[in-house]
C-alpha cells in the first residue's frame, strides 16, 4: 500500500512538473550574432528549452539597446512567463523594467549585468566573475614576462557593456603592481572580429608597425582572431612577435592557439540559460528565490591543452 501510494506520489509530481514546464513561454531578448561565442549561446539557449519542454522566443538585438527593450515590451505585451535578456549595456533599462515588473514577469540576465537602483527589478543575473577573467589572463602575462617589459593593446568590448568594464578592470588590477607592463591604446573593437581587425591595423601603424607591441589582450576571441589576421598581413607573427590573450573558448581561437598564434585564454561557458532555466522553475514551482547572482566558472587555458578543448566544442553548440 505504501509503494503503492509513493509511486502515485511521485508519478503526481513528475506529471506536475512536466506540466509546469510544458506550460512555461519565455522571451529572450538576446545581444545579437557578433561572435562565436554569442551564436553558441543562443544555440544552448535553445537545447535547454527544449529539453525542459518550455517555450522560448528569441528576439535578435542587433546590438542595440533600443531594439533590445522593443522586444522586452513586445514580450509583456504578449504575457510570456518570464523575459530572459543579454543586455547590450549596464544603463537605461529601468522604466521597461518596471513594466515587466508591474506585469508580475520576472526577468533573468544572462552573461552581463545591469545598473539600476532598485535590484528587485530583475530576479537573478546568471554570469561570470568577468574581472575574474580579465584577472586571469593579466596574471598570465606577468608571469610570462618575469619582469620582462611588455607594451600591451587592449580591444575592449563594446562601450558600456558590463562585460567589457569588468574585463578591463581586471586585467588592469593584475598588472598593476608591475610596471615593466603596460598598456599604450586601448579602443573598442565592440566584440566583432572585423572591427577587432580594422583596430589593431591601426594600432599597428601606431606603433612602429607593431614593432612596440608585446602583446594584445582582447576582451573577446572574435576581436582576437581580427588581430591575428591583421597582425600576420602586417608581416608579424602572432603568438611570437606579438603574443594574444583573450576571452571566451570559442573553437577558432583553439585552431590559433594549435597553430602557434595564439598564447593564453579564458573559457567562458556558453551555457547561461541552463541555469536561469532552473531557477524560474523553482521559483514557478514553489516561490523559491535564487541568489541575486549566479557565477558559472572561468579557466585559464594555454596552448597544451588546446585539442582537448576544441574536441569538447563539438557538444556545446559551436
Amino acid at each position: 500500500m505504501w509503494k503503492r501510494l509513493l509511486l502515485v506520489s511521485a508519478l503526481s509530481a513528475a506529471m506536475s512538473s512536466a506540466a509546469l514546464a510544458d506550460s512555461l513561454t519565455v522571451g529572450f531578448s538576446q545581444v545579437g550574432s557578433e561572435s562565436g561565442w554569442r551564436a553558441a549561446e543562443t544555440s544552448v539557449a535553445k537545447s535547454e528549452a527544449q529539453k525542459r519542454g518550455i517555450t522560448l522566443k528569441i528576439a535578435d538585438g542587433q546590438q542595440k539597446q533600443e531594439n533590445q527593450i522593443k522586444a522586452v515590451r513586445s514580450f509583456i505585451a504578449q504575457g510570456v512567463d518570464a523575459i530572459f535578456i543579454a543586455p547590450i549595456v549596464q544603463t537605461g533599462w529601468e522604466p521597461v523594467l518596471e513594466e515587466a515588473k508591474d506585469a508580475k514577469i520576472p526577468v533573468f540576465l544572462l552573461d552581463r549585468a545591469i545598473t539600476v537602483k532598485d535590484d528587485s527589478l530583475y530576479m537573478t543575473v546568471v554570469t561570470a566573475d568577468n574581472v575574474l577573467e580579465g584577472k586571469l589572463i593579466g596574471d598570465w602575462l606577468v608571469k610570462e614576462m618575469d619582469g620582462k617589459p611588455c607594451n600591451v593593446v587592449e580591444l575592449q568590448g563594446t562601450v558600456g557593456a558590463s562585460v567589457a568594464i569588468d574585463r578591463k578592470k581586471g586585467f588592469a588590477e593584475a598588472i598593476a603592481k608591475t610596471p615593466n607592463i603596460k598598456i599604450i591604446r586601448s579602443q573598442s573593437g565592440d566584440f566583432t572580429r572585423s572591427k577587432g581587425k580594422e583596430v589593431m591595423e591601426s594600432f599597428i601603424k601606431a606603433e612602429n608597425n607593431g614593432k612596440n607591441i608585446c602583446m594584445v589582450y582582447a576582451h573577446n576571441d572574435d576581436m582576437a582572431i581580427g588581430a591575428i589576421q591583421a597582425i600576420k598581413e602586417a608581416g608579424l607573427k602572432p603568438g611570437k612577435d606579438i603574443l594574444t590573450g583573450s576571452i571566451d573558448g570559442v573553437p577558432d581561437i583553439y585552431k590559433a592557439m594549435l597553430a602557434g598564434e595564439a598564447n593564453a585564454n579564458v573559457e567562458l561557458t556558453p551555457n547561461m540559460a541552463g541555469p536561469a532555466f532552473d531557477a524560474l522553475e523553482k521559483f514557478k514551482k514553489d516561490g523559491t528565490l535564487p541568489p541575486k547572482i549566479v557565477r558559472t566558472e572561468s579557466k585559464l587555458f594555454l596552448p597544451d591543452s588546446a585539442q582537448a578543448e576544441l574536441d569538447k566544442k563539438k557538444d556545446m553548440g559551436y
